[in-house]
């Protein structure tokens, strides 16, 4: 017994002076690296993941071509997002628009070890009718119809940052920090693409309890404040579990500013959290969807038979995959 006890002190010993040693190496490479080097590498290292460090902002954003695109939105998504400690307030907003049913929603909240925002723009190829809303899967409108957006994030009214693109799916996370959803207000401003369609959108906002005074309209956009959500809100069905996950996103904010505080900026803290604990920084990025990223690593064959699609980027290994599926 004390044998065992004694080797078990000793391998915690070499495994403290190992992790001091690579700890110091790893400092010491990224303090040698250049800061144009490093955003490349972490852009690198975040491009798999649908995200790119936007140094000018401090933040992290989606890409237009995201992976997550092929997978659409639909209503439980927002109410998978707890699993994931995700905890936000979101508003959809459904129009007609051009014979189809467009969707554009807008989150705010604490995601993970991040405080975020996102404006979402979606449609349908068909006329829903209300009661199919939330059964229905709504896909990321193509790039001829992306419209131009804005969001400015602030925290208790001081800004955090502020992003404009054309985009279908405009997003932005600041890494290490944390918040109650509440304490977030997110200014949107969205460019339409004719007067038809601002009137759709304001014809439905207006509905949601949104007064006129809310709304400031300029030519074809619209700009709003997003304060308090005036829609029933997903994380208020289970609040245990969302207070649950506030106080590990809080735990775990405070574990990653602890293992990374040698550095004081992010692009250095995430390639610090990267080469030191790599398994950490890709569960640090799966914002969303997570489920739906498992499933696309998933290979095509199983077993004897192939039941699943086929991705170009990962190699059948069956024999018979390989002759049914043509794009390998």
């Amino acid at each position: 017994m004390y044998i065992l006890f004694g080797i078990l002190i000793i391998i915690c010993i070499l495994f403290s002076i190992f992790c001091f040693y690579k700890r110091k190496k790893i400092i010491k490479k990224i303090c040698n690296m250049d800061y144009c080097q490093k955003v490349h590498l972490l852009n690198d290292l975040l491009e798999p993941f649908g995200f790119c460090y936007l140094p000018e902002s401090d933040i992290v954003t989606s890409l237009r071509n995201a992976w997550q695109k092929k997978f659409g939105y639909m209503s439980k998504y927002d109410h998978a997002a707890l699993h994931f400690n995700m905890v936000f307030d979101c508003e959809k907003v459904y129009f007609y628009y051009n014979e189809k049913t467009w969707l554009l929603e807008f989150w705010k909240g604490q995601y993970g070890i991040n405080i975020g925002g996102e404006i979402g723009i979606y449609r349908a190829d068909k006329i829903v009718p209300p009661k199919d809303f939330s059964k229905t899967i709504f896909y990321g409108v193509p790039d001829s119809e992306m419209l131009p957006l804005s969001m400015v994030l602030n925290y208790k009214g001081q800004k955090l940052f502020s992003l404009t693109k054309k985009h279908w799916w405009l997003t932005g996370f600041r890494v290490g920090s944390y918040c109650n959803p509440e304490d977030l207000t997110m200014q949107i401003t969205i460019d339409f693409e004719n007067r038809e369609m601002l009137e759709s959108f304001m014809a439905s906002i207006t509905r949601m309890a949104y007064s006129d005074c809310d709304l400031y309209v300029c030519d074809d956009s619209v700009t709003f404040m997003f304060g308090i959500p005036h829609s029933r809100q997903p994380r208020y069905f289970h609040r245990f579990l969302a207070a649950f996950s506030l106080w590990q996103d809080r735990i775990f904010c405070k574990l990653f500013n602890f293992v990374t505080r040698p550095f004081t900026c992010t692009v250095d803290k995430i390639l610090y959290l990267y080469f030191f604990l790599p398994a950490c920084f890709r569960h640090l990025f799966r914002f969303k969807k997570s489920r739906k990223q498992k499933h696309r690593k998933r290979k095509c064959c199983r077993k004897k038979h192939c039941k699943k699609k086929c991705y170009p980027e990962y190699k059948c290994e069956e024999k018979c995959c390989r002759k049914k599926c043509k794009k390998h």
